[in-house]
C-alpha cells in the first residue's frame, strides 16, 4: 500500500526513542524493566492512543509489561509485534562508550540493547505510531507487546502473559527478534527469516569408577572414564544429520545464487552421504551455521569431579548443552549421544524445551521475503533455524505462529551478529532507515489486505 511517509523523519524519531530506552539500565538480573515500560507507555499516550487500548501489567519488584492494541474490523485474526526490554550485563571497562549512554556516533546508535533488542522494540513501536497516524483500515488487530525477562527465565514476561493474560496477546501470527538483517555468507548478502528455533536439552552426564587413594593410581578412575567419553564425542564431531524441508530449501536457494564449486557443495550438503565431507571443507563460521541447521548439537560446558586432591572420585560428571532440531525430544537426542559413548555414559535432563517451528510458505512469510527483496534486490532470502532459544517458545504454547523478522541493511564489514551480547554493542543508523520501510510494507499489507 502506498502512503506518503518521510522515512528520514520516522528514522529520527525511532533513534530518539531508542536512545531514551538504552539510557534506562534494564540489566537482567535483576531486570528493573518497569521504567522502560513506563517510557513506552508515555510515548503511546503522547501520540493519542486511548487509555483503554493500553494495558500496563506490573509484575514483581520494578518489573512489568505493556500490551497495546489497534483494533481492526475482525475479518482476520491479530498480528502480534513483540520484543523484550531487558538486556544482558556489561563489562564497562571494555566499552569505548557508555553502555547506557544511547549515543549516536560513527553512523550508529551505541549501547546495550541496541541490537538485542531495544532497537527492534522501537521499530515495532514505530509501526504502531504509523498505523495510527495513517489511519490504517485494519482487517486484523495489530498488537504490540513490550516485555520483561527474556534474557533469563521468561517468568515475568512472555510466560506471565501466556499464563495469565493470554486474551491480551491472542494472535494468529507474531513477529519477534532475529531475522531480516544482512548476513555476508558464501559471497552473498543473505537475509534470514527465522521460522524455527532449536529446542533446549541441557544434560548432566555422569560416569562411575572405583574410588581410591590418589597415591595409588588405577585405570578405572571416573575422571579418566569421563574424559574418554567426551573424547569419543569430540572425535565423532557430529550427531546424525537430519535434512528438514526448510533446511533443504535454504541449501538449494544458496546453491542457486553461488558459483562453482560452492554451488555444488551447497547442493550436495542436503544428501547425508556427502554432508560430512563437505562440512569439513567449509570455513568455520559457515560450517557452524550449516551444522546447526541439519543436526542436533552438543557442547560440554561444565566439568565436576572430586573434592580432595588425594582422593580418586567414584563419580565424575559433565554438563552438556545439547540443542535439538524441531520435532525431536530429549530421549531422541540422548539416544544419539549414547550410540557414540555407550550406555555407561549416563544422561539425565537438567532443562528441556521443544523448539517451535512455523511454515515457510504462508502469505506472511512471502510478504517478508518480498519486502527484503524490495529493500535489497540482490539479497538472498532463506528460511532460518536459529541455534539459540528465545521466548518464541512461550508464544508457541499459546498457538501463535511467530517469525523472527527485524529487517535492515547491515553495511559490509560491520561485525554483526558478533556484537550481540558483546562489548560496544551498536546498531547502524542505515539498518533502521532501510528496515522501517521494509517492516511497514509487511505490517500494512498483511493487516489491511
Amino acid at each position: 500500500m502506498d502512503y506518503e511517509i518521510n522515512w528520514e523523519k520516522e528514522t529520527a524519531e525511532t533513534i530518539q526513542n531508542l536512545g531514551a530506552l538504552i539510557r534506562l539500565d534494564t540489566t537482567n538480573p535483576p531486570g528493573n524493566e518497569l521504567p522502560a515500560i513506563l517510557l513506552i507507555k508515555d510515548i503511546f499516550e503522547r501520540n493519542g492512543f486511548p487509555e483503554e487500548s493500553i494495558k500496563l501489567l506490573e509484575v514483581g519488584q520494578n518489573r512489568g509489561n505493556i500490551v497495546v492494541r489497534l483494533k481492526g474490523d475482525g475479518t482476520e485474526r491479530p498480528l502480534l509485534l513483540t520484543g523484550h526490554v531487558d538486556v544482558v550485563p556489561v563489562e564497562r571497562e571494555y566499552w569505548s562508550r557508555d553502555p547506557f549512554g544511547g549515543e549516536e556516533g560513527d553512523g550508529c546508535v551505541w549501547g546495550r540493547g541496541a541490537l538485542d533488542m531495544k532497537g527492534i522494540v522501537v521499530m515495532y513501536l514505530q509501526m504502531m505510531l504509523l498505523a495510527k497516524r495513517k489511519d490504517l483500515k485494519l482487517k486484523r488487530d495489530l498488537i504490540f507487546a513490550a516485555i520483561s525477562d527474556e534474557e533469563t527465565t521468561f517468568e515475568y514476561g512472555s510466560r506471565y502473559l501466556v499464563e495469565n493474560h493470554r486474551d491480551l496477546i491472542d494472535a494468529e501470527y507474531g513477529l519477534c527478534e532475529e531475522g531480516g538483517k544482512t548476513i555476508y555468507q558464501f559471497g552473498l548478502r543473505v537475509y534470514h527469516i527465522k521460522v524455527a528455533e532449536k529446542g533446549v536439552c541441557w544434560l548432566r552426564a555422569s560416569v562411575e569408577g572405583d574410588p581410591g587413594h590418589g597415591s595409588r593410581p588405577h585405570e578405572n578412575n571416573s575422571v579418566y572414564l569421563l574424559a574418554k567419553n567426551l573424547e569419543k564425542l569430540r572425535v565423532k564431531k557430529y550427531l546424525p544429520f537430519h535434512i528438514s524441508t526448510n533446511a533443504r530449501k535454504s541449501l538449494r536457494t544458496l546453491a542457486k545464487h553461488t558459483s562453482f564449486p560452492m554451488n555444488l557443495q551447497l547442493y550436495l550438503l542436503q544428501y547425508p552421504l556427502f554432508t560430512r565431507l563437505i562440512l569439513e571443507r567449509l570455513p568455520l563460521d559457515e560450517k557452524v551455521e550449516i551444522l546447526a541447521m541439519i543436526s542436533n548439537t552438543i557442547s560440554p560446558t561444565v566439568l565436576r569431579a572430586g573434592s580432595k586432591t588425594n582422593v580418586i572420585p567414584s563419580k565424575s560428571e559433565a554438563h552438556i548443552d545439547c540443542r535439538m532440531l524441531p520435532g525431536f525430544k530429549p530421549e531422541d537426542a540422548m539416544r544419539e549421544i549414547q550410540r557414540i559413548t555407550g550406555p555407561d555414559f549416563k544422561l539425565e535432563t537438567i532443562d528441556t524445551s521443544i523448539g517451535p517451528q512455523v511454515p515457510a510458505d504462508t502469505r506472511l512469510y512471502k510478504l517478508m521475503e518480498e519486502s527484503i527483496l524490495k529493500m535489497d534486490p540482490e539479497g538472498v532470502v532463506i528460511p532460518y533455524l536459529t541455534p539459540g532459544a528465545s521466548d518464541a517458545v512461550e508464544y508457541a504454547r499459546a498457538g501463535i505462529k511467530v517469525y523472527g523478522f527485524a529487517p535492515g541493511i547491515i553495511p559490509e564489514g560491520f561485525p554483526y551478529p558478533e556484537l550481540v551480547h558483546s562489548h560496544d554493542e551498536r546498531i547502524p543508523v542505515r539498518s533502521i532507515f532501510t528496515g522501517l520501510p521494509a517492516l511497514w510494507h509487511v505490517v500494512s499489507e498483511f493487516c489491511c489486505a
